[in-house]
C-alpha cells in the first residue's frame, strides 16, 4: 500500500513548516520565540497525530529518515566522535586495525568478560583477542577512551547469488569526546602503531637464516630455521665491564635512527670479536640477537663465487637482522681465490669474481644504505692475520676481545651450570688457578658438565687446571730453552762472520805491506 494525498501533502506541509520556522529572520523577540516554539509543538503534535493514523501506511525506511531528522533538529549533539577502524582496506590489510588489535591485547583488564586465545605450532605465547561485543576502556594523557570490537554478519546467501556469500566484517570503534581529536590523531595513534610494534617483537619467534643451493638452478638463497640458541649477556662468561660496553653501544645503535640520518650514514654497526677458539664468540652474538631480537644470516663466503650472487643474499637480508661472517682469517682468501674443476685442473682467476672489494662495499659503500637497522659481525682467531682493510674504521666499528676464562667468568659458569652461587671451599683454590693459566671457558663449561654432583664437577675443574698449568710451565721452559739454543747460534754465526771480516782485513794489510 502507499500513502494517500492527503497525508502527502500534509507531510509536505510540515516539512516547509520546519524550513519556514528555521529560516525567518523574524526570530529576534521573546515573544517571537514563544509563538515559534508554540507552532513547533503544535507541528509535533500533527505529526505524532499523523504518524499514528498512518504509521501502517510509510515505509520502514521513510519512517527511519524521518526519525533521524527529527532527533537531528531536537536532540543536542553528542560531545562523543568516534573513529571506526576496518579491517582492511581494500585488498590489503589496515595497518590501523592490526595495531590496535596487537595493542588492546596488552590492555585487557579484569572487567573483561570473554577473550579469544589461539597459538599456532610455531608460536611461543598465546594469542590474546577480544572476543566480538567487548568493551576495553583506555587512558592517554588523562583523555578516556573507549574500544569496542564490533562484528556484522554476512546476510544469508541468496539462492539466484551463484557467488559465495562474503565472510563476516569486523572493525573497532574508537569513541572519546571530541575535543581530543587532534591529539587522537595526531599522537595517540601513532602511539599505538609503536606500543604494538613493540610488542610483536617480544614474542616473535627469532630466526637463523643459512645458505641453500639449489641444483637445478644453480641459485644460492636463504633458507631459515627458528634460532633458539638459549644464550643471553646474563648468562655469559664475560667480564662485566666489558659487557656493560656492549649493552649500551647496542642499545645507542639502536635507538638513534634520526642520528644516522642526520649525518648521512647507513644505520648500520660493524663489529669485529677476535680471540682463541672457545672463548664465546658464537654465544656473544646469540646473545646480541636475542637481547635485540634480531634475525641472524649466517654467511659463508666460501660457498660464494661472484660479487653479484653476494649482493643479491645480501639485499636479501631484512631489517633488524645481525649478518654474521664466522673465521673471516680462514673462511676464504679473497684476492687469490681459485676455483678447482673436477678433473682437479685450476680455472683461471677471472673465472672466479668474488673479491674483498664487492665485500667491502656493501659493509660501508653505496650498497650498504640498502636496509636499515642492520649490525654485522665479523669472527676471528687471529686478529693479525686480517686484510687491513677490514680493519679500517668505519668497516669495524668496535672490536671486541674475546679472552680466556677469567675468575669472574668462572663463578657465571658454576652458577649456569651447577647452580653454585656465593660460596663454596673450592672457589679460591680454582680461581689462583684461572688466573695463572691460559683454559678458555667453553674447557671450563665442559668439564662442569662431567657431573651433576658439584663437588666432584669442581675437583674435576681442579685437575684440569692443574695439568693445563705443568703444561704451560713446561711450554715456558722448554721455549726458555729453545731461545738460549736460538742465541747460542746467532752468537756462533755473528762470531763467524766477525772472524772472517777479520781474517779479510789481515789479507788486505799483507798485501799492501808487500808492495
Amino acid at each position: 500500500m502507499y500513502p494517500s494525498f492527503n497525508f502527502v501533502c500534509s507531510l509536505r506541509f510540515l516539512c516547509s513548516k520546519f524550513a519556514t520556522m528555521f529560516s525567518s529572520k523574524e526570530l529576534t523577540s521573546p515573544s517571537s520565540l514563544l509563538a515559534a516554539y508554540a507552532s513547533m509543538a503544535g507541528s509535533i503534535m500533527m505529526a505524532q497525530s499523523m504518524a499514528n493514523q498512518f504509521g501502517h501506511l510509510i515505509p520502514q525506511q521513510i519512517r527511519d529518515y524521518l526519525l533521524s531528522t527529527l532527533r537531528y533538529f531536537f536532540k543536542p549533539p553528542s560531545p562523543v566522535l568516534t573513529l571506526v577502524i576496518e579491517e582492511s582496506t581494500g585488498i590489503s590489510r589496515n595497518q590501523v586495525y592490526d595495531a590496535s588489535e596487537t595493542y588492546l591485547s596488552t590492555k585487557v583488564s579484569p572487567t573483561t568478560k570473554r577473550l579469544k586465545i589461539s597459538k599456532t605450532q610455531k608460536e611461543k605465547y598465546l594469542t590474546i583477542n577480544l572476543e566480538k561485543g567487548e568493551k576495553v576502556v583506555d587512558h592517554y594523557e588523562g583523555i578516556e577512551l573507549l574500544w569496542r570490537l564490533v562484528f556484522v554478519k554476512p546476510e544469508k546467501k541468496d539462492p539466484s547469488n551463484p557467488f559465495p556469500v562474503v565472510s563476516e566484517k569486523r572493525w573497532f570503534e574508537l569513541s572519546f569526546h571530541k575535543n581530543h581529536k587532534e591529539k587522537i590523531l595526531g599522537s595517540y595513534m601513532p602511539y599505538i602503531i609503536e606500543k604494538a610494534k613493540e610488542a610483536k617483537e617480544k614474542v616473535r619467534v627469532l630466526k637463523m637464516h643459512t645458505l641453500q643451493s639449489s641444483r637445478a638452478y644453480g641459485e644460492i638463497k636463504w633458507e631459515s630455521v627458528n634460532l633458539e640458541h638459549p644464550a643471553t649477556f646474563e648468562t655469559l662468561a664475560m667480564e662485566p665491564d666489558l659487557k656493560n660496553i656492549v649493552i649500551e653501544d647496542l642499545n645507542r645503535f639502536v635507538r638513534r635512527k634520526e642520528f644516522y640520518k642526520r649525518v648521512g650514514r647507513a644505520w648500520k654497526r660493524g663489529y669485529l670479536l677476535y680471540g682463541p677458539p672457545g672463548t664465546g664468540k658464537s654465544s656473544l652474538v646469540a646473545a646480541m640477537a636475542n637481547y635485540l631480537r634480531f634475525d641472524v644470516y649466517d654467511l659463508q663466503l666460501a660457498n660464494i663465487m661472484r660479487d653479484s650472487d653476494l649482493r643479491k643474499l645480501l639485499l636479501a637480508t631484512g631489517n633488524r637482522s645481525i649478518l654474521v661472517i664466522e673465521d673471516i682469517d680462514c673462511s676464504v682468501d679473497l684476492p687469490d681465490r681459485r676455483q678447482v674443476r673436477g678433473d682437479g685442473d685450476v680455472r683461471k682467476q677471472h673465472d672466479v669474481q668474488l673479491t674483498l672489494s664487492g665485500l667491502l662495499n656493501f659493509i660501508d659503500g653505496l650498497w650498504s644504505s640498502c636496509g636499515d637497522e642492520r649490525i654485522i659481525i665479523f669472527t676471528t682467531n687471529h686478529k693479525d692475520r686480517l686484510d687491513p682493510a677490514l680493519l679500517r674504521p668505519g668497516r669495524m666499528d668496535m672490536h671486541i676481545h674475546m679472552s680466556y676464562c677469567t675468575p669472574h667468568g668462572f663463578r657465571v659458569l658454576a652458577s649456569n651450570y651447577l647452580g653454585v652461587n656465593g660460596y663454596h671451599r673450592l672457589f679460591g683454590e680454582i680461581e689462583d688457578l684461572i688466573e695463572n693459566t691460559e683454559v678458555t671457558p667453553a674447557q671450563v663449561a665442559e668439564e662442569l658438565m662431567t657431573s651433576e654432583d658439584s663437588d666432584a664437577a669442581l675437583e674435576g675443574l681442579v685437575k684440569l687446571l692443574k695439568r693445563k698449568k705443568l703444561e704451560g710451565d713446561e711450554l715456558f721452559d722448554e721455549g726458555l730453552h729453545k731461545g738460549e739454543i736460538q742465541k747460542a747460534k746467532k752468537q756462533k754465526v755473528e762470531n763467524k762472520r766477525r772472524g772472517s771480516v777479520r781474517i779479510k782485513s789481515r789479507r788486505k794489510t799483507i798485501k799492501r805491506r808487500s808492495y
